[in-house]
């Protein structure tokens, strides 16, 4: 079976237990007659994922005509020529950063996700990189904190 039917399955079977989860969300008792209850996007996104897990799964595999995929298909047999290592630091720096959040405070955790991930990536300019992530992380915190009303503590907990 071809590596994107693997992934179908695996988006099939978390859609699964998501839809799952969302649909026995308890409610409390005012939620109850609300027109727009907390799970029913859970449950339009489960649905979507669900649906689109099929699509994948219940499409042909191209005939091989000799045309090369359009996306390049991925070749399990040639893992190692693939960025690895590069989305794994990725992945470890978006947990390093959820992690960081409350400790260190969001506009000093987002800055230096972003410019970490930034470097990651292969961006190098970092006179350029450090006014863009204070920028974008202090616009998102303004934003958030200011007109949402939701309250993200700005810099780190021993300042406060």
């Amino acid at each position: 079976m071809r590596l994107d039917k693997w992934i179908a399955v695996l988006f099939l079977v978390g859609g699964m237990i998501y839809g799952y989860a969302a649909w026995n969300y308890p409610l409390l008792p005012f939620e109850r007659n609300m027109s727009f209850l907390p799970n029913t996007f859970p449950i339009a996104l489960a649905a979507l994922a669900i649906i689109l897990s099929l699509v994948i799964l219940i499409t042909p595999a191209p005939s091989g005509n000799g045309e090369e995929d359009v996306l390049g298909g991925i070749d399990i047999t040639r893992l190692r020529d693939y960025k690895i290592g590069q989305a794994s630091m990725l992945i470890g720096g978006m947990i390093l950063y959820a992690l960081a959040l409350r400790p260190v405070g969001f506009l000093t955790a987002t800055t230096l996700f972003l410019v970490v991930t930034g470097w990651i990536l292969g961006e190098r300019k970092l006179h350029i990189m450090i006014p863009v992530a204070l920028i974008g992380a202090g616009a998102i915190w303004l934003l958030v904190d200011e007109v949402l009303g939701i309250f993200l503590r700005p810099f780190p907990s021993f300042l406060v």
